[in-house]
């Protein structure tokens, strides 16, 4: 295994662990902010999916970049899905109209 490798691995498993420590320690009234700001973040990695699968030239990596594109668009709608669905549950519900009175 070369060094370079072994290097990008070592960042790779840190960073899923420092992300699972601090993903983990979020309350739940935050949840909602916090999957805004990471909206964006998948956003920015969609582009770099976008302009890695541009420079794809080989056919394995057109397709890892296609499936890296998949994903990360997946992964920016379903955000968005989710934090909508969160926020509608503050709106308040409209109130319900009044029957009509039967005349007499």
């Amino acid at each position: 295994m070369s060094v370079e490798l072994f290097a990008a691995l070592t960042v790779f498993v840190l960073a899923i662990l420092c992300g699972f420590a601090v993903i983990s320690k979020v309350p739940a009234t935050l949840h909602t902010p916090l999957m805004s700001g990471a909206n964006s973040i998948h956003g920015i990695v969609l582009v770099g999916s976008m302009f890695i699968a541009i420079e794809a030239s080989d056919p394995a990596a057109q397709i890892l970049s296609f499936v890296a594109v998949a994903f990360a668009t997946m992964n920016v709608v379903g955000g968005y899905v989710v934090t909508d669905r969160m926020l509608q549950m503050f709106k308040r519900k409209p109130a319900p109209a009044a029957a009509p009175k039967p005349e007499a």
